[in-house]
C-alpha cells in the first residue's frame, strides 16, 4: 500500500473511503495507481462496504499525473503509464459498490480521469475540472478521451481535450459532468450523505451497476438478455424477499436492507 493513497472503512455504516494524500496537489504516480488497483482488489469482495467515497481531501481532488518523470518516457515507458492509469480507472469503475467523487479544487488531467470512473461526482463552487494535457504535447491517456465522451457528449469533450481548458464547477454542472454543487466545506459532508443514501439500499444495486456496465456497449438485443438474467439474480437475493413482503404490507420506501 501506498502512503500517498489512504484507506478508510469506517466513514459511515457500509462507507468506505480511499482519500490521496500527496502533498501539494495530489499529483498521481504509478505508486499510487498501484494501491488504487490493490484496494479495489480488497472490495470487490466486500458484501459489508456498500458506497465508497473517493476523495483528495479538502483542498484538492487531484491536480493530475505526476509529470516529473515525463521528460524522460519512451514511446514504451509512456504506454506502461497508460495502461497502468486506465488499469486503476477500470478498477474503480468496476467496483460493485456505488462510488462517488467528492471534488474540492483541481481535478485535472489524471484526477479528472479517476473521478470520472465513479458513478457519481460532487463538486465544490470553486472546482476546476478539465483535461490540459494538450498543452504539454501529449493527450490524456487514462480514459479522458473515452469517458468523458461517453458522458458529456463528443462535442464537449472534443473541446476540452483540443483546447486543454478547464471548467468550473457550474460548467461542468450544466455538462452532467458533475452531479450536485456545494460550499467548499460541505463537498466531503455532501458526499457522505449520497453514500449513506445508497449503503441503506438493497444488494440488486450491485446488480444493477453490473448490468449498466455490461450492457453498456453491447446491441440492444444482446443487452436485454444481459439485464433479464440480472433481473433473475436479483430475486435470489434476500432483499428482494424484504422489500416485496414490505411492499406488500407498508407500500414503497419502507423496508430495511441488508445488503444480502
Amino acid at each position: 500500500m501506498s502512503d500517498f493513497v489512504k484507506f478508510e472503512r469506517d466513514t459511515a455504516p457500509g462507507v468506505a473511503t480511499i482519500r490521496f494524500d500527496r502533498p501539494k496537489v495530489n499529483a498521481i504516480n504509478d505508486e499510487m495507481l498501484v494501491a488504487v488497483m490493490a484496494i479495489c482488489s480488497e472490495l470487490a469482495d466486500d458484501t459489508d462496504t456498500r458506497a465508497v467515497i473517493l476523495t483528495g481531501g479538502e483542498r484538492n481532488f487531484a491536480a493530475g499525473a505526476d509529470i516529473t518523470a515525463f521528460p524522460e518516457f519512451d514511446r514504451e515507458a509512456a504506454l506502461s503509464f497508460s495502461q497502468n492509469f486506465n488499469g486503476a480507472a477500470l478498477a474503480l469503475e468496476n467496483l460493485p459498490q456505488v462510488t462517488i467523487a467528492a471534488i474540492n479544487g483541481f481535478a485535472l488531467g489524471g484526477g479528472l480521469e479517476l473521478a470520472l470512473a465513479t458513478d457519481f461526482r460532487v463538486a465544490s463552487t470553486d472546482a476546476r475540472l478539465g483535461l490540459p494535457e494538450i498543452l504539454l504535447g501529449i493527450i490524456p491517456g487514462g480514459g479522458g478521451t473515452q469517458r468523458l465522451s461517453r458522458l458529456a457528449g463528443i462535442t464537449l469533450a472534443k473541446d476540452l481535450v483540443y483546447s486543454g481548458r478547464n471548467m468550473a464547477a457550474q460548467e461542468a454542472l450544466d455538462a452532467r459532468v458533475i452531479s450536485s454543487v456545494h460550499e467548499p466545506s460541505e463537498v466531503q459532508s455532501a458526499a457522505i450523505d449520497l453514500a449513506n443514501r445508497y449503503a441503506a439500499g438493497p444488494a440488486s444495486l450491485r446488480i444493477a451497476k453490473r448490468v449498466m456496465l455490461e450492457g453498456y456497449h453491447h446491441p440492444l438485443d444482446v443487452a436485454a438478455e444481459i439485464e433479464a438474467q440480472g433481473f433473475a439474480d436479483a430475486f435470489a437475493t434476500a432483499d428482494r424477499v424484504t422489500g416485496v413482503a414490505s411492499f406488500m404490507e407498508n407500500g414503497p420506501g419502507k423496508a430495511t436492507f441488508t445488503g444480502r
